[in-house]
């Protein structure tokens, strides 16, 4: 398999369970010999962070309390503050499905928006959450629920299937890793990208401090239809911004590769003020699924079919 990349960046104190089985033991008939005295089962073992995870989490945690104190990190997927007409919609999907964030240059990944040809999964989607070990399990319990419930809620909007799973059948991948596990998952992302790049291992295993999270999503030679995908949240984030990354990586990995300061109401905008998928976002993959585009378009294209779509959807109400 020969990947193609498509880069996708944005800009604690954990258990670490020993999986022991405890049994209650109830006592024995005189006349049945009694069983030795099993030994105590071991307290669960408490993983202290290191000091750059432990760092990375109070950071985020500043970070956050900032956008939120600024009114930020919206969750009400817009409003009457926040329209938008068809010809912004059009757009806004031309600058975020048909042009790419960053270009590989030098052996590494440069911020520059380029044009591109549409890119999309041709066959179902099926997600699997991969969690370093000291992740808490309450943590892990919250972030299932809420990547089962977003999956669906990309599976309606885009009219695609898109599903969670487990196992060998899982073709896109999210990992939820605290700062020192990621820079240690280097033999398991080769595990779960058969034939992933060197440059792209490295750009996860040394993601810098200012990147929230990334998602590569990976086509097999020149298709431009995608097989595969890795999400990397990172572990340390407080729930709101764990969340929002989730609803933009999970999202960008299905087609919207870019980011436009235009976009609003968006997740696809770098500027922070929605932290989840909003209905602007939802016609977005409705449009990047629709039957009438094809992957490889280009921009030029792509366009007449867009502003057709962009009409259709919401240019009675504009």
């Amino acid at each position: 398999m020969a990947p193609r990349l498509r880069p996708l960046l944005r800009i604690g104190a954990a258990l670490l369970m020993a999986g022991l089985l405890t049994a209650c033991e109830t006592a024995a008939p005189v006349s049945v010999p009694v069983p030795p005295a099993r030994p105590e089962p071991a307290a669960p073992v408490v993983a202290a962070p290191s000091p750059a995870s432990a760092a990375m989490r109070a950071r985020l945690a500043r970070v956050q309390a900032t956008l939120l104190a600024r009114g930020l990190m919206r969750s009400d997927g817009g409003g009457p503050d926040t329209p938008f007409n068809e010809r912004q919609l059009a757009e806004n999907f031309i600058q975020i499905a048909l042009y790419d964030e960053y270009v590989l240059r030098g052996g590494g990944f440069v911020a520059q928006t380029t044009p591109s040809r549409l890119r999309r999964w041709e066959q179902p989607v099926r997600m699997a959450v991969e969690f370093g070990p000291a992740v808490p399990e309450a943590q892990r319990t919250t972030d299932r629920a809420s990547l089962r419930a977003y999956a669906a809620q990309l599976s309606r909007a885009s009219g695609h299937p898109i599903s969670m799973t487990s196992g060998a059948s899982a073709n896109y991948h999210v990992l939820i890793l605290n700062e020192d596990e990621r820079r240690g998952y280097g033999a398991r992302l080769a595990q779960l990208v058969p034939g992933i790049d060197p440059v792209s291992i490295a750009t996860i295993l040394d993601l810098p401090e200012s990147t929230f999270c990334v998602v590569f999503a990976f086509s097999s030679g020149p298709s431009p239809a995608y097989t595969r995908a890795v999400a990397v949240i990172r572990a340390e984030h407080p729930d709101r911004m764990r969340l929002s990354c989730i609803h933009e990586e999970v999202a960008q990995g299905l087609g919207l590769a870019n980011d436009s300061p235009s976009a609003r109401p968006s997740i696809f905008n770098d500027d922070e003020e929605f932290a989840l998928l909003t209905r602007h976002d939802e016609l977005l993959l409705k449009m990047l699924y629709d039957k009438r585009l094809r992957p490889g378009m280009t921009p030029a294209e792509a366009r007449p079919i867009v502003e057709t779509m962009a009409y259709e959807l919401i240019g009675g109400e504009s």
